[in-house]
């Protein structure tokens, strides 16, 4: 039984997470490309009335889908890609048909964006980008130089403020804190720094003795501080297809049939109807993808 309180208790679903959404919002999204998406909560806010997004993420499943859907007014990224299939299919077609207005940076930029927003500055100094297109394809950004000695001069990357941001851990407890068992942290508590709300999926709930220590974890890899969070779900598989290790892999053999789905409307379409259906939840979902794979046997 846990100890924690009613009143500290963070947990909710991941459709109340999508209610606390709304048209017009700017969004993050933690993990990177196909690697630890919070793609159950992408899932509910699929479901939800929630548009004219502006969306700021690197890139994978999460903006394929929200782009497939035409959710998204205006997306912020250094890239958009699965991992082992290098460009996101639904993304590549609404850029191409010029669905939205992209905001392309450097990956180093974006870091820094990230950076500015969760110390409440308007922007950040970085020699990423002199000298290449960036500044050509972004006329918006400016330079600016050392007030020291030196002179040098910088581009001043806008701080990437959300209102809402949206990751995925391994663990996480009821108040919030959360807990990465991967290779590599990602940017998943600049994201949550950075917004005015943050929402953590995990694989599953612990007790928070379990995140410091307990069990052989070591305390560093506690990535998400309880303070920056406004909600906790509980999600086993909650980042499937995209990678959750050590807990599961990317499910490539999914990826591929949501990619070849994507190069035909009649079979998006009915990929959609099945796994993505308006009036369905995230058990409906894992269901259908645990039946798909016995199918496929």
């Amino acid at each position: 039984m846990s100890t924690v309180s009613a009143a500290r208790d963070r947990t909710m679903t991941p459709d109340e997470v999508a209610a606390r959404l709304h048209s017009g919002m700017t969004i993050g999204i933690g993990g990177w490309g196909s690697r630890r998406k919070p793609m159950a909560l992408v899932r509910a806010l699929l479901r939800s009335p929630v548009t004219d997004l502006t969306v700021i993420s690197y890139g994978g499943p999460d903006v394929g889908l929200l782009a497939a859907a035409g959710r998204i007014s205006r997306l912020v990224t250094a890239f958009v890609t699965l991992d082992s299939i290098p460009l996101e299919p639904h993304y590549r077609a609404a850029r191409q048909r010029g669905a939205f207005a992209l905001t392309e940076i450097d990956e180093a930029m974006f870091m820094w964006g990230l950076h500015a927003a969760a110390n409440r500055l308007p922007f950040l100094p970085v020699r990423a980008g002199l000298g290449s297109d960036v500044m050509r394809v972004n006329p918006g950004l400016r330079t600016v130089t050392s007030p020291y000695e030196d002179g040098e001069e910088f581009v001043a990357v806008p701080a990437l403020r959300m209102d809402a941001a949206l990751v995925h851990m391994n663990r996480a407890d009821r108040l919030g804190n959360g807990q990465y068992l991967g290779p590599d942290p990602y940017f998943d508590d600049l994201f949550c720094e950075a917004a005015n709300t943050a929402y953590v999926s995990c694989e599953r709930l612990v007790e928070t003795a379990e995140l410091t220590g307990g069990r052989g974890a070591a305390p560093q890899t506690l990535l998400i501080q309880r303070h920056s969070v406004t909600g906790v779900v509980e999600t086993p598989g909650g980042a499937h297809f995209t990678s959750c290790v050590p807990d599961h892999p990317r499910d490539e053999p999914f990826q591929k049939a949501y990619a070849a789905a994507a190069a035909d409307p009649a079979a998006w379409a009915e990929f959609s109807a099945r796994f993505l259906p308006p009036d369905g939840d995230e058990k409906g979902y894992q269901q259908a993808v645990r039946t798909w794979h016995e199918e496929q046997r």
